[in-house]
This record gives structure tokens, C-alpha cells and sequence, in this order.
């Protein structure tokens, strides 16, 4: 197999985690059996930079053109003080709208090996694995209007929570495609009692349901239940379908569950193109320090691995091989306990490559 992947290190810790992943991508080309063609380009802070841009003309032709993409993250205190219109978020929002990327997939998996990191009972997170399924085009991120106004001698902010019903229904679908492979088991999230957008939610959401998937167990559950249900009984859960604004912060809930947000991969696609990144920001405070989780981004490869290339075996092989260094007490500083052995970025990279011939 040949596919071309277009890389985005962006900023902050993303350059190291994403050397990291391209490891294992170099690692499946000296075998002989797949070529994957890198090639680099620019968004967030070091698009701006460069070009004066967070996401240049350049990196969405790149982008289109290649077979899938892999981005580390945006964002850092040095771009802080910027018109919101132009700061580094706005490259990862707009990349997301100019390839059509309604669809993202964030698994929260607790290796047996971190039980001991997660905050909650190990009893709880043993053998966890979720799938949240968050719109990613739509919702309150890209509704209008929206803006900061001077009204009777003060700022008043406003933002749009907006959902068609082709929008949901897209998304509807993901899930319950996914939940058929998986436990065959959909828990809408959504805040049905005081939102008329979440009204419509549900309503297009049972209606997919009811079409096409009746094989598939649906429930509807209030966001402020989720979060809360996911840290008193995580395993009550498979597929979690939900909005925008809703999937970004029961994903990042989720990810502790897991032992540490350095743990987490994501796929986003939609109709044509695909994106995967792991799900933590830049963490300005430890770039540069070669001390971050890569797990998240070389997960993401396997990710692209299974859902893009339709390569299961080799995303297997990673899966194993990430399974197999936390089994040997390998950690970052993210996870390390008194028992594990700390590592570096680099040297994490280094462990799981060095595993994939053994698995």
C-alpha cells in the first residue's frame, strides 16, 4: 500500500509527539510491505509565524490532496493576545470546516496496565472502552451570529448553538454504524429539557434510529447526567453520541478515566477526508522539555490505520505494542507512580517502535 500523509506538528508539545508517531510510520515502511510518503506543512501558531495566517491556502490544498493527515496541536500564550479571528484555534476550527470533518471519534480505552493511574476505583475502569462520537462542524463552535457587541454602555457576547437536520442525521449514523461493530449499544447525549436544538437532536436522532437501526439499543440521556454517570459507572457505556460543545468536554472527561489526557487518540472525517490527532492541547508549560505523552498521537496512527487504510492488522500491531511498553511499567511523567520507570518523549517513541517486531 502507498499513501501520501500530510503531517502538522503545529505547536507547543504537537512537534514532539508527532516526531514521536512518525516513528512507527517509518518503522511499517522499513518493512517493506506499505509506503507512507510524509510530507509537512503548516497551521496554528507557526502558520501564523510563517504566513500571518493560522491555516494557509497551502496546508488545506495539502490537506485535499494527500491520503489522510496527522496534527500534534495549536495554540500557546504567545499567540494569546491576537484578534480571535486570527489566533491558532482558528486554524484547527477552519481545517475541520474546509475538509468537511463532521464526524469525530474519541475512544477512551483503559489499558490494564494504567487501572492503577485512573482517579477513579480500579474496579470501575477495568476494561474500559468507550466511544464518544462528536459532531464536529456544527453546534455552538460555528453557529451564528455570533461576536461581542456594545449594548446600553457595555459588552454583551453572544454565541448560536445551530443544527440542521441533515447535520444530525450524519452523525446519527456514524454512531449507530460504529455501535453495530462494537456492542451494538447508543447513548445520545443531549440537553433535550431546557434546548430546542437538543429537542430537534433527540427527535432526528430516534428517527434514524427507528429507520435504519433497530437492531441497535438507543438511549437519550441530559449532558449534566452523562458527566456525571461517566465517573460513577464509566462501563454502562459504548457509543455516546453527542453535539459540539457537549463531545468536547465529556471527551476530556472521558480522558482520565484512562489514567491521563496524554492517552488519547481521535479520527475525525467525514465524506472525503479524513484528520487524526490526539486529543490534548499544546501544553505550552512542558514544550520543549521532551517530557510529554506521545501514546496519543502513535494511537492516532493506529486509528488512521483502522478506519482510512482499512489496515487492521498492522492497527492491531500498534495497539499491542503501546499495550506491551505499559506493561513493562515504561511511563511518562503523566503516569509515572513510584513503581513504573519514567521515560522521556523520545524515549517512549523508541520503546513502542522497538516492540512492534515482538508483537
Amino acid at each position: 500500500m502507498k499513501k501520501q500523509i500530510l503531517i502538522l506538528p503545529g505547536d507547543g508539545i504537537g512537534p514532539e509527539v508527532v516526531r514521536e508517531a512518525c516513528k512507527i510510520l517509518t518503522w511499517f515502511n522499513a518493512q517493506g510491505k506499505h509506503h507512507f510518503e510524509l510530507i509537512e506543512g503548516l497551521i496554528g501558531g507557526a502558520a501564523i509565524d510563517a504566513t500571518g495566517v493560522p491555516l494557509p491556502e497551502t496546508t488545506i490544498a495539502s490537506a485535499k490532496a494527500a491520503d489522510s493527515v496527522l496534527l500534534g496541536a495549536v495554540g500557546g500564550p504567545k499567540w494569546e493576545s491576537l484578534p480571535t479571528a486570527i489566533r491558532p484555534e482558528k486554524g484547527l476550527l477552519h481545517i475541520r470546516k474546509a475538509l468537511g470533518l463532521y464526524a469525530n471519534l474519541r475512544p477512551a480505552v483503559c489499558f490494564s496496565a494504567l487501572a492503577d493511574a485512573s482517579p477513579l476505583k480500579k474496579e470501575w475502569v477495568a476494561d474500559l472502552d468507550l466511544m464518544i462520537v462528536r459532531e464536529l462542524t456544527g453546534g455552538i463552535y460555528f453557529g451564528e451570529p455570533r461576536g461581542i457587541e456594545i449594548q446600553n454602555g457595555e459588552r454583551k457576547a453572544f454565541n448560536t448553538m445551530v443544527y440542521s437536520e441533515s447535520e444530525i442525521e450524519r452523525v446519527a449514523k456514524v454512531a449507530f454504524d460504529l455501535a453495530r461493530v462494537r456492542s451494538q449499544k447508543v447513548c445520545s447525549i443531549d440537553k433535550a429539557n431546557v434546548l430546542e436544538v437538543s429537542q430537534l437532536w433527540r427527535e432526528i436522532v430516534q428517527k434514524v434510529h427507528d429507520q435504519d437501526y433497530p437492531d441497535v439499543a438507543l438511549s437519550h440521556m441530559y449532558v449534566d447526567n452523562a458527566a456525571m454517570q461517566l465517573v460513577y459507572r464509566p462501563s454502562q457505556f459504548d457509543v455516546m453520541l453527542t453535539s459540539n460543545l457537549f463531545g468536547d468536554i465529556l471527551s476530556d472527561e472521558a480522558s482520565m478515566l484512562t489514567g491521563s489526557l496524554g492517552m488519547l487518540p481521535s479520527a475525525s472525517f467525514g465524506d472525503e477526508y479524513s484528520l487524526y490527532e490526539p486529543i490534548h492541547g499544546s501544553a505550552p508549560d512542558i514544550a520543549g522539555k521532551n517530557i510529554a505523552n506521545p501514546l496519543g498521537a502513535i494511537l492516532s496512527v493506529a486509528m488512521m490505520f483502522k478506519y482510512t487504510f482499512k489496515l487492521d492488522l498492522e492497527a492491531a500491531q500498534i495497539m499491542q505494542a503501546v499495550e506491551a511498553v505499559l506493561e513493562q511499567g515504561i511511563r511518562t511523567r503523566d503516569l509515572t507512580d513510584s513503581s513504573a520507570v519514567w521515560v522521556s518523549t523520545s524515549d517512549m517513541g523508541d520503546a513502542v517502535k522497538n516492540c512492534l517486531s515482538r508483537v
